[in-house]
């Protein structure tokens, strides 16, 4: 067990880093809006907690203070979330891909500024982020956590109003409108929401992967994230959960198929290299074959249908 954990003990992570990333983009799928901005937001929140981490909460103890992490998380979400309002409200004005093209323009100014700007280290980023655990595996007690949380927090928010609200949207918008529900309202919440998580998310990755730079924030990263959510299923967050953890290990299982050995040499190239290829497939094939995703509400509503339909049976 313990050469597991060795070995897969950073997977493991990045496989529940890749759900809550999925999470923060179905959140603005929930009102219908295809947002490709969480990258960006990603990336803002890592270069925060990489900044405050490394120039203003200098710590001389060997391990970087947890409390210090979670203020750092919360002050990547508080900024991820304002920046996320002051964005949402012109490009949300946008529809369909119009919106990806205006989200995807975002992530690539953030990008460019992070490349240009001297208190990110340009080019080559910032390293050294000082580690507040000592092993990869640990940094479960915060990510599990979070995901928990914000799992538990999706299931009510499907529930109650908003929720309800932000699906009528995505059904239709007009006839949301006539009943009374404001889509502005509801779809910058849901942006600046998904903004929030993802800020939070950049903070606790960029002490995760020790360096920071320009590449965490790319458009490849926005394609990456969109395939937790469309393959996974888009209808329930837990298809999010899903496709983030299944997508953030698939290129460790092609690896691990190219290295088995009897491969030829391009196929074996191609399974370590093609990752976004292959993305590009999955997306294609899936929305074809699985329009809603691998997980759907009605795999739900048909097994308590079989459950009912058990216990009647028991009855007679």
């Amino acid at each position: 067990m313990a050469d597991f954990i060795g070995t897969y003990g950073a997977l493991i992570v990045s496989m529940v880093l890749g759900a809550l990333l999925g999470l923060s983009l179905y959140l603005p799928l929930m009102a219908g809006q295809l947002s490709l901005a969480s990258p960006g937001f990603y990336a803002l929140g890592g270069y925060i907690a990489a900044i405050l981490s490394t120039t203003v909460f200098t710590s001389s103890d060997n391990l970087f203070p947890i409390p210090l992490l979670l203020l750092e998380m919360l002050i990547a979400g508080i900024v991820s979330g304002l920046l996320g309002v002051a964005v949402g409200i012109p490009a949300l004005r946008l529809r369909g891909i119009y919106l990806a093209i205006a989200t995807i323009a975002f992530v690539e100014v953030l990008r460019v500024l992070s490349l240009n700007l001297e208190i990110t280290g340009g080019a080559v980023g910032i390293f050294g982020i000082p580690q507040p655990f000592q092993t990869p595996i640990e940094y479960l007690w915060i990510a599990l956590p979070l995901l928990i949380i914000s799992m538990v927090l999706m299931y009510r928010l499907e529930r109650i109003r908003v929720g309800r609200a932000l699906t009528a949207i995505r059904e239709d918008e007009l006839a949301a409108s006539a009943m009374g529900i404001n889509p502005t309202y509801y779809k910058v919440l849901a942006f600046t929401l998904g903004a929030i998580l993802a800020g939070v998310v950049g903070a606790i990755s960029a002490h995760f992967l020790n360096t920071w730079n320009a590449r965490q924030g790319t458009f490849d990263a926005s394609i990456i994230y969109l395939t937790f959510v469309l393959i996974g299923g888009s209808r329930t967050f837990l298809g999010a959960v899903v496709g983030g953890m299944l997508f953030t290990a698939l290129p460790e299982v092609l690896r691990s198929i190219a290295d088995t050995g009897g491969l030829p040499t391009w196929l074996a190239q191609f399974l370590r290299d093609g990752r976004l290829i292959i993305f590009g497939l999955l997306i294609v094939l899936g929305t074809i074959f699985f329009p809603q995703g691998l997980v759907t509400p009605d795999i739900f509503k048909r097994r308590k249908f079989n459950q009912t339909k058990n216990k009647i049976q028991e009855t007679k």
